[in-house]
């Protein structure tokens, strides 16, 4: 099966990260309501994803279900989570076709039994393919990734088979709910938005930050190029001397 993934060019990312942001702002701006933002933003991903595989791009994180999310509306949430379990039905077969191998990272046992039986069919599914890695962060938190991680190496220490002064920062990685996945090299918040909230907090310690004023709804292949584009330009400096994108 082709991998789906082009010759990868060193000024391409190796990981890109996105904040989807502006569904809601999106809908309310032309009267219709919130599900109709959330089913334009699901349309962008399609976009993003088609841009990432086309530009080589061997790693997309895609934020779309956060832990806070859960305080909305209950209307809301359901037209969230039904819209996921519809995608899941009748769009994963044809990411598998794509070569695209499917994770999913967070506190997935906040759904019900039925969703995490199609999140684990998904992954089941594209667990051995080799082109773009997509991972969707689902009912996710980045200190609560950090703190499950502590957790796990806390009951190492617990069970006297980790010593306190033997914990590294690669061995809380190791732990965390991307384990085996690079950092991402940049990290996109769409909508005009300037903050993380709360999204890879320890893998982005050194990511390249871009932040675009448009509504997640809108974001094209264009936008990613863009992206891509000023990634490229940026010269990189992990707190040392500066190392260029390209």
């Amino acid at each position: 099966m082709s991998s789906g993934v082009a010759e990868k060019n060193m000024s391409v990312p190796t990981h890109v990260a996105i904040i989807m942001d502006g569904n809601g702002r999106w809908a309310r701006e032309r009267g219709l309501p919130h599900l109709a933002g959330h089913k334009a933003g699901a349309e962008a991903v399609a976009r993003c994803v088609r841009a990432a595989m086309q530009r080589g791009v061997p790693y997309l994180t895609l934020y779309a279900f956060s832990s806070e999310n859960w305080s909305r509306g209950p209307q809301e949430v359901s037209d969230l989570t039904s819209l996921l379990r519809y995608y899941l039905r009748h769009k994963v077969r044809e990411l598998h076709v794509k070569g695209v191998r499917l994770r999913f990272i967070g506190e997935l046992d906040r759904f019900d039994a039925s969703l995490r039986e199609e999140l684990e069919r998904a992954e089941d599914m594209t667990r051995d393919n080799t082109g773009m890695v997509l991972l969707l962060a689902l009912s996710y938190g980045g200190r609560c990734d950090i703190v499950q991680s502590a957790r796990t190496l806390a009951r190492a220490v617990k069970a006297g088979t980790l010593e306190p002064d033997d914990i590294t920062e690669a061995m809380l990685a190791n732990h965390l709910w991307t384990h085996g996945v690079p950092d991402p090299d940049v990290v996109v918040r769409t909508s005009g938005e300037y903050r993380l909230s709360n999204f890879l907090l320890w893998q982005s310690a050194y990511a390249e930050l871009v932040f675009l004023d448009v509504y997640w709804p809108d974001f094209t292949e264009g936008h990613f190029a863009t992206v891509l584009d000023v990634y490229a330009r940026r010269e990189r400096r992990f707190g040392s001397r500066p190392v260029a994108s390209a």
